[in-house]
This record gives C-alpha cells, structure tokens and sequence, in this order.
C-alpha cells in the first residue's frame, strides 16, 4: 500500500467515526476510481456507520460516499451534489469541445479536483456534476471554454447514463477475457494490456481489476486509466471463423 492510498483509508476511517459518533452524516469530495477502490477494499470495516455512494445520477465514475444511516439518524440528507449545464451561448458557431477542453477551463477557475465530478458530453454541451457549494462560483465565473462563450446553469434535467455521447464499434474477440477486450478496442499488444492490470489502471464498474483473465459480462463498464472508458455491451454472435462478434459502447471526449 502507498502513502497516497494509507492517507485515503485513514481519512475514510475518521469521517466513518465522525458520523458514527457524532450521530450526523459526512460527507468525502468526488473519489476518483483509484480512491474509490480503497473504499471498496474496507467497505466491511466501515459497514458500522452506514455508507452510501452517489455521482449525482446512475452510471457515473467519480463519486462520493456519505457515511451515515437513515435509520439510525431518524432523518434523511441528500447528497450535496448539483448539475450544471454548460451550453454554448451561440450554438450554431460553438467549436466541437471535448472533457479536457471542460475540465481545462474549470481548472483554470482554481478550482480543486474534488469538488467535480463528472463530465458528460452531450452534443454542444456539457452536464457538470458538482459541489453544491461551489456551483454559484462557477456559474459566475465560467464564461469561455476554449475560444467559446458558454453559459452555466443549474438543472434538472440529468443526462442518464445511456444519453452520454456513446460511439458503437464492433469487435471480433476470442473470448470474453477482459484483457483481450481491451486490447482489441485499445488497438494493444496483449502484453501492452496485460501491463495495464500490473499498473493498476483497470476498473471494472467502478472496482479496480487486477485479474488480466476476468471475464466480462453484459453491461459491464470498463475504465482504462490514461485511455478512456467503454460499456461491453456483450456478444452478437459468431463470425464465420468462430470469433465471438462483440458490440462495445465507448464514451465520447
């Protein structure tokens, strides 16, 4: 275990007891994948308090998890989370922005990572999920991304984990072996792959994956740290030479 990883367990700890004695909910910033594993790994351990996660909607990949049981607390609180749309103020003359354009300009905002958590592309736009406390400021204050003026504001109007920008392509695959999977998409060697796992930089539905012969199911999400992310949406049928024709989502930006 790293230094990096030691201090997330110890602060995870210390809100779960927070909460726990002090008969209140906490609350961590957006985790990312490799923080979020570290949670997974206690998850037992930290059971005492009463723990949840959310992203702001279904499907999404930095998160937070609130320490606290309803039950026990005789009260319920939301999670501090709000949505942000960001839309071009001249759509018809907007450039084509990608997550890094987005994230670049929060960034530039001095803003801190944990107070984001994802990005969702959609068209023009963009659908921010956020720190309720920081919203006002980046309402206010993010006016361009890239050479584009945008304007911010808070909805409802959630994008579900199916109305993401999703390309489809379709892979011949020996099996349903994860390392093979992401070779294929990747366009990798399989020890290019394989290398992957070693590195850490697999997650399967939000878990990170250290088991290069996992076999992947419908529906599964893979994010591959440094590369992107894709839904294995499962195998169509076999080709003519008995490789299994596979169908793969991936997210766009």
């Amino acid at each position: 275990m790293n230094a990096e990883e030691e201090q997330m367990k110890k602060r995870l700890r210390e809100l779960a007891e927070r909460s726990y004695r002090g008969n209140c909910y906490t609350f961590t910033d957006f985790l990312s994948l490799a923080e979020l594993s570290c949670y997974y790994e206690m998850e037992r351990e930290l059971s005492f308090a009463g723990e949840m996660v959310s992203g702001g909607s279904e499907g999404r990949e930095r998160c937070m998890i609130r320490f606290g049981n309803p039950g026990e607390l005789g009260y319920e609180q939301d999670f501090p989370i709000v949505c942000l749309r960001i839309r071009p103020l001249m759509k018809k003359f907007a450039e084509d922005l990608t997550h890094r354009d987005f994230l670049g300009a929060l960034m530039n905002l001095g803003i801190e990572r944990g107070t984001l958590g994802d990005i969702i592309l959609q068209e023009k736009e963009a659908f921010l999920f956020c720190k309720e406390i920081i919203a006002p400021y980046i309402m206010e204050n993010l006016t361009r991304v890239r050479h584009t003026s945008v304007l911010c504001e808070v909805t409802e109007e959630i994008p579900g984990k199916g109305e993401a920008e999703l390309k489809d392509i379709n892979i011949q695959i020996a099996s349903e072996r994860i390392d093979g999977v992401i070779a294929k998409v990747y366009k990798l060697s399989r020890s290019d792959s394989a290398a992957l796992f070693l590195q850490k930089r697999i997650f399967v539905n939000g878990r990170q994956c250290e088991n290069n012969s996992h076999m992947l199911k419908d529906g599964d999400q893979i994010s591959v740290r440094g590369y992107g992310r894709f839904i294995y949406a499962g195998g169509r049928g076999l080709s003519k030479k008995g490789k299994l024709n596979a169908l793969i989502q991936i997210y766009g930006g």
